[in-house]
Parts: C-alpha cells; sequence; structure tokens
C-alpha cells in the first residue's frame, strides 16, 4: 500500500498499517523480555524435594479393567463383581479408618490443633464418598456397556 495521489475532492481511505505493526511487535518483544527478567527476581518458589521417585509402599492402588466379554479384572486377575465391591470396599474402610484414628489421636495429643483434625475427619469422610460414587459409576458401566446389572444383582438372584 504504497503512497497514492488523490485530488483534492476525493477521500483519502487507504491506511498504510505496516509501520503500526512493526512498533506492536517491537513493543510486545520488549514486553517479554522485560517480564521474564521482572518474573525472575520477583517470584521465588521453593519446590519440594522427594526422598525418592519410587511408589510408597504404604499406598494401596487398585487397577481395575473391564473386558469386552464382561469379565472384569482386578490388578490383572479375573474377579466378580461382588468380590471386587468387597475389596474396593474393604480398601477404602481400612484406609479410612487409619486417617480418622490418627485425627483423632493428634486432637487428643494437641487440643489446639481440633479444627484441622476435623477436617482430617470431613475428608475422609468425603474421600469414602467418592469411592461409593466411583463404585456406582462402575456398575452403571457394566450395566450399560453388557446390560448386565451387577448394582442390586443380589436383590435380583433371590
Amino acid at each position: 500500500m504504497g503512497l497514492k495521489f488523490h485530488n483534492d475532492d476525493d477521500v483519502m481511505s487507504d491506511i498504510n498499517i505496516a509501520p503500526f505493526v512493526d512498533i506492536i511487535l517491537v513493543v510486545l518483544i520488549i514486553f517479554m523480555v522485560t517480564a521474564t527478567k521482572i518474573a525472575e527476581k520477583s517470584i521465588l518458589v521453593k519446590l519440594p524435594s522427594a526422598a525418592t521417585g519410587e511408589a510408597n509402599p504404604d499406598t494401596l492402588s487398585l487397577g481395575l479393567t473391564l473386558l469386552e466379554n464382561g469379565d472384569l479384572l482386578l490388578d490383572g486377575l479375573k474377579i466378580t463383581p461382588d468380590a471386587l465391591k468387597a475389596k474396593v470396599k474393604t480398601a477404602v474402610d481400612a484406609d479410612q479408618d487409619v486417617v480418622i484414628r490418627g485425627a483423632i489421636q493428634e486432637i487428643m495429643n494437641h487440643p489446639e490443633l481440633t479444627s484441622q483434625g476435623v477436617d482430617f475427619i470431613l475428608i475422609a469422610k468425603n474421600l469414602e464418598r467418592i469411592a461409593d460414587h466411583a463404585t456406582n459409576v462402575a456398575e452403571d458401566v457394566i450395566l450399560a456397556k453388557l446390560a448386565r446389572n451387577v448394582k442390586h444383582a443380589s436383590k435380583l438372584r433371590g
């Protein structure tokens, strides 16, 4: 869009935006360089360091697989829906009991930490509810995929 000559009566409607774009790009580059320098000096983050990269042996992890033929695998081993439900419930309840006992012990030893202890107890209860919801979702997936009602299987059998 170079320079165009117009008659005095014509309105000049062409605008050359190349200089404007050049200025904006220079301002953007200046902003990016200065922003990184400011952020490096003003934000000091102390990152936690792990003692080891290995899995914690105290934690329990369950791997569940639903095969196309309807079989359930728990950690690679075939399992019935009722046995799976019992296994998950046992694992969740055991973890919840450990957290609640620990929180109660801390409240007894340090009464000033009562609020935090109650928070931990409520968190444990809510995690149990999450596990219950996950069980419900798994049962719904089995119902949708295989048309098998495992949620009320014991009631349906007899």
